[in-house]
């Protein structure tokens, strides 16, 4: 009787397909090379030039996921959009220590790859990479049948980043009562609340995703998918400038969690919730999903996506800035005499 033959094929791992993912790729990959980058794309890992022009340079590096924002991209079919996601959350990350990014490295699993699909993840963070001035520089392609289920795709990424040592954030010992808290708008859910997002959209309302999404004036997929923004542009200058004494990214955790990540000890964030109009996408989860504001103000960003801590003698001159940037920022509060949390009024 003869043995079954057995290939890598018919256990479930196409070489062929990754190699196609990989020529698609390339060029997306070479278009995103800075000066600092020392390799092409297909060696065992990427080099780059660590002679920076900061005269104290220390390197700040960040991992992070889109999390479920995947199964919403896999439903629409839309995949270029968390690819930018994934790379302008962690250029984010890295900001609010003060770092310009330098560069990134991308993680790109599925039960199966798609080469198509992993090309249009890619095409997603060449842009936005581009947009940073930020090279990508490697990255893992994973087909592994057994791990994630049928038509999963899992997306994550690391990133590397340099801030001279004088501009390094947040100072701690520079922040005291009266500083004064500078919002700037999201551009929707970022990466994250998207399990809860998704239950409220299709299980509880039972929507699709090119249904119109109530009082947003735009499809569920272009809601739910809308590109988690960068701030590096309006922000960076900023930080180089001596301006700002502390950034917070709101990610996971809302406004509640990450503000305190932080805070000195000695010193609250208070919140001025008339500062700004929930946008109508949060509004209608909070609404649908029965979500209170307590925990809607921990799960979600409410449409604030970046908190800047400026002097009070400064505010002024940062909100300036930042408006000429085109960047429609605004007073949040500020900071009071405390235990380190988050208040609101």
């Amino acid at each position: 009787m003869s043995e079954a033959k057995v290939t890598y094929a018919s256990s479930g791992v196409d070489i062929g397909r990754q190699d196609d993912a990989l020529r698609r790729i390339k060029p997306l990959v070479k278009a995103t090379k800075t000066p600092g980058v020392r390799s092409d794309i297909g060696l065992f890992g990427g080099l780059f030039d660590a002679r920076f022009p900061e005269a104290k340079p220390i390197l700040v590096s960040s991992m992070d996921g889109v999390g479920t924002k995947t199964k919403v991209a896999a439903r629409a079919g839309i995949w270029d959009t968390v690819g930018q996601d994934l790379v302008n959350h962690c250029i984010n990350d890295i900001l609010v220590q003060g770092a310009r990014p330098l560069f990134f490295l991308d993680y790109v699993a599925a039960q199966r790859l798609e080469p198509a699909t992993v090309e249009a993840i890619v095409k997603g963070m060449a842009e936005a990479c581009k947009a940073g001035s930020c090279a990508l520089i490697g990255g893992e392609m994973a087909e592994m049948p057994g791990v994630y289920a049928e038509g999963e795709v899992d997306v994550a990424g690391t990133i590397v980043g340099v801030v001279d040592e004088d501009h390094l954030l947040p100072r701690l010992e520079a922040m005291a009562a009266g500083d004064v808290l500078i919002g700037l708008p999201s551009s929707g859910l970022h990466t994250n609340g998207y399990s809860l997002a998704r239950k409220v959209c299709f299980e509880v309302e039972k929507l699709g995703v090119d249904d119109p999404l109530p009082g947003t004036g735009k499809t569920v997929a272009q809601a739910l998918l809308a590109v988690h923004r960068s701030y590096l542009a309006p922000v960076l200058p900023l930080v180089q400038a001596d301006q700002l004494v502390a950034m917070a990214h709101i990610t996971g955790g809302g406004l509640t969690d990450n503000l305190p990540r932080i805070l000195p000890k000695h010193l609250d964030a208070v919140i001025e919730t008339s500062s700004w109009q929930i946008p109508a996408l949060f509004r209608f989860l909070m609404d649908k999903g029965g979500l209170g504001r307590d925990d809607a103000r921990q799960a979600l960003n409410l449409g604030v996506g970046m908190v800047l801590v400026a002097k009070a003698a400064k505010a002024k001159a940062v909100l300036a800035a930042l408006h000429e940037a085109e960047e429609p920022a605004w007073i949040l509060g500020e900071l009071t005499a405390g235990s380190g949390v988050v208040t609101y009024r």
